[in-house]
């Protein structure tokens, strides 16, 4: 690409995304104000610790939340807005334009259905007018492509291993081609043998189909192999984004340094945490989030919400030792 052309347009564009869970004590905003763009055939990476907002997010993106449950916000897809959109049409976006792989396959999978089957309703659910004979063809044939047996399309979900369960919820992801994939912990549990060849299908997809892949996970070191950016999400919202090169070799957000740091390697001689928990998103504090946890928080960190300012090209991150977070100072809000 010349530096006059232009950027293509994202695949996916959300902006001050708000997911909220109704409890007892009130409401708990899971995510708050998060806003990024995905581009065709990008990778970005979300990552952070449990309870920080990363699967409620893509939960979000899709509006597959539990009864009582809020979002709030902007998500364009392919330009066309999905926030407020009826029933039927939000139906329609899921699996054909923006597809959700989960992390645990059998508790997604239908037990006492043949894999064909979920092919039949996933494919005839969105394309009435596909016979079921074709839509079973449709089914063995984007097995094939991820490595699995047509011959063994009619089995139970209990009849594969792990790692082929996974494969078959991303073919029941992709077979409609999507424009978007929201892949959440894909490859948890999984061997370190079949996480490269789940690994290596998503890679292909962005490749060869063009298609955005958000990747949720724990495992920065997947991030620093497989993405193109990485968005570090604490407390609900992102507090630094940037391309992954750039983020992780010059961390600048507190958290992200010490999420760096407690990256276990085969050089690793100690043991490194952050110390502290993650706030109460029921009642989280005033000023910058994870301040109570940061050893180098001043006096304004406690009273100034610091929001998301650049500090390199394509880098933002949003704390108030770097030159822009002070909200006052910037003009606008993340």
């Amino acid at each position: 690409m010349t530096a006059n052309a232009p950027m293509p347009e994202p695949a996916l564009r959300v902006r001050d995304l708000q997911v909220a869970y109704g409890t007892p004590r009130g409401s708990l905003q899971a995510v708050d104000g998060v806003s990024f763009d995905l581009a065709p055939g990008e990778s970005l990476g979300i990552v952070g610790e449990s309870g920080c907002g990363k699967s409620s997010m893509g939960r979000g993106l899709m509006q597959l939340l539990p009864p009582g449950a809020a979002v709030g916000g902007s998500v364009l897809l392919n330009g066309e807005e999905l926030i407020g959109v009826d029933a039927g049409r939000l139906r329609r976006a899921r699996g054909e334009d923006i597809a959700m792989v989960f992390q645990e396959p059998m508790t997604r999978l239908d037990p006492l259905m043949r894999v064909s089957k979920h092919f039949v309703e996933a494919i005839r659910a969105h394309r009435p007018e596909v016979s079921k004979a074709d839509a079973r063809q449709m089914g063995r044939d984007i097995l094939a492509q991820m490595g699995i047996p047509p011959t063994r399309a009619d089995n139970y979900p209990h009849e594969f291993s792990g790692g082929m369960r996974q494969r078959i919820m991303i073919a029941l992801g992709i077979v409609l081609q999507p424009t978007v994939i929201i892949a959440d912990e894909p490859t948890t549990a999984l061997d370190v043998i079949v996480e490269a060849q789940i690994l290596d299908l998503l890679d292909r997809l962005r490749t060869d189909e063009n298609v955005g892949l958000l990747l949720i996970t724990h495992n920065l070191g997947l991030v620093a192999e497989t993405c193109d950016r990485v968005a570090v999400m604490y407390a609900g919202r992102i507090v630094e984004i940037g391309p992954v090169v750039d983020v992780f070799a010059n961390p600048r957000h507190p958290y992200t340094q010490g999420l760096l740091r407690s990256v276990i390697s085969i050089e690793t001689t100690k043991l490194v945490s952050i110390d502290g928990t993650p706030p109460d998103l029921v009642d989280p504090p005033a000023g910058c989030r994870f301040a109570p946890r940061c050893a180098q928080a001043f006096g304004d960190c406690t009273t100034v919400d610091p929001v998301l300012a650049d500090v390199d090209v394509g880098h933002r991150a949003a704390c108030l030792l770097q030159t822009g977070s002070y909200p006052q100072r910037m003009g606008v809000t993340a």
